[in-house]
């Protein structure tokens, strides 16, 4: 397979979010009137221009868009570095720490919502920390087109390269001078389907586990040190579980740079590769992350917001198809409320 395998997404939700203490809340608004005129910096609303609202109410959006763009800008980037000069500007090492560095980055770019980068790292936090599931298609939405935004910068910034690396205008898979591994991942010739599933399984439990591992405030609490954290996990899942799939380990990191290589003229073969390998990289990291982080909270965390720490570890939620045991928000509105 090709050097191009290095990537990887990621990036957890725990970058050191602040925390508002309850009896701030609760005396919110009392603030005197010396106070009030000290305020710094206060405007009305009618005042701010229409764009600042639409801003804010995207933000989580563009957070995660931004992101990701940046995290296949450096990702996307360093292989096509090392595979258009033929590994004279660096090898599969510099790849493995180019994506380390891709993911450290994005998620610095993308703390305000969390810096999760990844589908299934959304949908693990939704599932075990209680992030608000309305809010899972946005991110993911916002992921997907970041990466494919990355990729679309990438393309025009080595487009000359690829011409003279295939020839003009030439665009394949799979050959001695393919340039289709630069923007997703494909697997080695010699495995099989369970191998290829298997290889993104292992990857994603390892990320999910060691993200929650480094966010639990009672065991790694990485903090403002999480993306500095995911840099050598990423660096590390690259190095030695990365040579025969390429560690997409994200559905909007293969999906969505893979979807760009076929607008810009791979073909078909994108999709047929590997045995039609592709929709691997976009399902198996949702059941490798959910494991992962299955496991670490079943063994490690002691917090309560999560259903492993419930009655049945939470299994009982799946006979009970209902509101105001699923939703995330819900329970928090009905306090609100009182």
């Amino acid at each position: 397979m090709s050097i191009s395998h290095s990537q990887d997404s990621v990036g957890p939700s725990f970058i050191d979010k602040t925390v508002i203490p309850v009896d701030k809340i609760e005396h919110a608004g009392s603030m005197s009137q010396e106070e009030s005129a000290h305020s710094v910096g206060y405007h009305s609303h009618e005042d701010e221009p229409a764009w600042t609202g639409i801003r804010e109410y995207c933000q989580d959006f563009f957070s995660e868009f931004f992101g990701t763009c940046v995290m296949i800008l450096f990702g996307d980037g360093v292989v096509a570095q090392v595979s258009l000069s033929e590994q004279k500007k660096g090898d599969y090492q510099s790849i493995s720490w180019g994506w380390g560095l891709a993911v450290m980055l994005g998620v610095y770019c993308s703390s305000k919502s969390g810096g999760h980068l990844n589908p299934a790292v959304t949908f693990c936090n939704c599932l075990f920390r209680g992030h608000p599931w309305r809010k899972l298609p946005v991110y993911a939405l916002g992921q997907l087109l970041g990466a494919m935004a990355g990729a679309f910068i990438v393309y025009g910034t080595y487009y000359q390269a690829i011409d003279n690396m295939e020839g003009p205008g030439v665009r394949t898979v799979g050959g001695t001078t393919s340039t289709a591994g630069i923007f997703c991942t494909y697997p080695a010739s010699f495995l099989t389907r369970t191998q290829m599933w298997w290889s993104e399984i292992v990857s994603s439990t390892i990320l999910m586990f060691v993200i929650f591992a480094m966010a639990d405030p009672k065991n790694g609490n990485a903090r403002k040190l999480m993306p500095l954290g995911l840099f050598f996990l990423i660096f590390g899942i690259g190095a030695c579980f990365g040579w025969q799939t390429g560690y997409a380990i994200n559905l909007a990191r293969d999906f969505g740079p893979r979807l760009v290589s076929y607008i810009v003229g791979y073909g078909h073969d994108v999709w047929s590769a590997g045995g039609y390998y592709f929709w691997i990289p976009m399902v198996a990291p949702f059941f490798g992350t959910a494991f992962g982080a299955f496991l670490y909270d079943i063994f490690m965390y002691t917090g309560k917001d999560s259903p492993v720490n419930t009655p049945w570890w939470g299994f009982k939620r799946l006979l009970q198809p209902r509101r105001n045991v699923w939703s995330n928000t819900y329970k928090a509105k009905q306090i609100s409320s009182v």
